[in-house]
């Protein structure tokens, strides 16, 4: 083997020793130790109580890009007459946190753990990198408040058990962020799969592929953040390895590994909680992944990745992914009977060549809505006004959807298939 080979080897090794540490008995464990909050929580026994003409305070934790997005759509919600305010923020670049409380009139919080102990807030977005999404989940709800998780869930595997488990003991409101479950088509067509009229599904297909010249997340880089000056380098990082600062690391997170699973976590969630919507949510027993970093060298994650999950209904999910080509696969499920065509404006349910004479075709009009990201926000603070009105992501789902992605990066990294127990929830040897 030749000694650049065998240097790159050993460097997949370590990455993957690495890597296993952080997932498998450590993983929540240890950023747990060393992140706890700065005084005791009182558990609240469950979210707090909203009433129906109460105002629901909103606290931001992260205020980039998406955080900011979240801050112009609850206020177009208030400006709509929702009784909602945004009433703290949070981030750890300050020039972001000023930025934040000049449109918002918030408290500025550079701390998330001071955030959550603010009794004027009652639900918080949590608009983080990836890894920091269990912590201050889990963190959020012990301390009460409910919770927009955006997506993906978590980072890892045992996370998103963790985060789930807490949900269902303190009966906290979680909301995953995935907008485009709040498309009703999705669970109107869902409604003509679960009468039958596929039949026995078989196969499902899906992708998330973009194409760009210099490399997807190559985000503008900001000369002004100074570590220990105006940034919290530290606090960025948190349950993350240490790392000397590097702003790189920081403006784009989204091409490591200590921060995300790139296409698979980032982009993937989208298209996954759609397609659970359509056949049922349910944990994988295998699944397998492959790709590489074939166009794009500036970065750990992968430019290309495909995943392939087996669930014990007795179907196979195919999910393409690729940030260096944006010709991705049509939406489709497949059944015995017939096949749905999931693309588009309306919705096509044609039926296979041997069962032509008892199949009808269909064609439903399918029209996605202008916003939402709005509408998955209403969503959320209805729910927390009413329960009896259904989350259009509630946490069941977002869970198994979690699962599914965690093994497919695991798969890739290890370079084998994994093998999951519905049951026992876990990975199998």
């Amino acid at each position: 083997m030749k000694d650049g080979q065998e240097t790159e080897r050993q460097s997949m090794s370590a990455s993957r020793r690495s890597f296993l540490r952080t997932v498998g008995l450590t993983g929540l464990g240890v950023f747990a130790a060393q992140w706890k909050p700065s005084r005791s929580y009182a558990l609240a026994g469950g979210p707090q109580v909203v009433g129906a003409n109460s105002r629901i305070g909103v606290g931001i934790i992260g205020c980039g890009g998406q955080g900011n997005a979240h801050i112009r759509t609850i206020q177009r919600l208030q400006q709509e007459g929702e009784n909602i305010a945004i009433v703290a923020v949070c981030d750890v670049y300050q020039k972001r946190l000023d930025a934040a409380v000049q449109r918002t009139n918030a408290k500025p919080y550079r701390d998330y753990r001071e955030l959550l102990h603010d009794p004027n807030v009652d639900a918080v977005f949590i608009v983080t990198p990836e890894h920091w999404h269990a912590k201050m989940a889990i963190d959020a709800m012990n301390a009460g408040k409910a919770v927009y998780l955006e997506k993906p869930m978590t980072r890892y595997l045992e996370e998103a058990k963790a985060v789930y488990e807490t949900a269902m003991r303190t009966k906290a409101v979680v909301q995953i962020g995935s907008q485009w479950t709040s498309e009703p088509r999705w669970r109107q067509v869902g409604e003509l799969v679960q009468q039958g009229k596929l039949g026995k599904i078989v196969w499902a297909q899906t992708s998330y592929c973009r194409n760009s010249k210099q490399g997807e997340w190559n985000y503008p880089i900001d000369p002004d953040a100074k570590p220990g000056v105006n940034l919290d380098w530290e606090m960025f990082l948190g349950p993350a390895p240490k790392r000397p600062w590097d702003p790189e690391r920081f403006f784009r997170w989204k091409k490591f590994w200590d921060y995300t699973g790139g296409i698979v976590t980032n982009l993937f969630p989208h298209v996954l909680h759609q397609i659970f919507l359509v056949v049922g949510a349910e944990f994988p027993t295998r699944v397998v992944a492959a790709g590489g970093t074939f166009v794009h060298k500036d970065r750990e994650i992968p430019d290309t990745f495909h995943l392939m999950a087996e669930f014990p209904s007795g179907w196979v999910l195919v999910v393409a992914g690729s940030t260096a080509n944006e010709r991705g696969l049509e939406v489709l499920v497949r059944g015995h009977k017939a096949n749905l065509f999931l693309s588009g404006s309306e919705f096509v349910i044609q039926p296979e060549r041997v069962y032509a004479d008892e199949v009808e075709p269909m064609r439903l009009p399918a029209p996605a809505l202008p916003n939402p990201l709005l509408a998955h926000h209403k969503n959320f603070f209805d729910h927390l006004r009413d329960p009896t009105k259904p989350l259009n992501c509630p946490i069941d789902v977002g869970y198994k959807v979690m699962v599914t992605l965690a093994l497919a990066e695991l798969s890739y990294r290890q370079g084998k298939m994994m093998h999951f127990d519905p049951t026992r929830q876990v990975v199998k040897a």
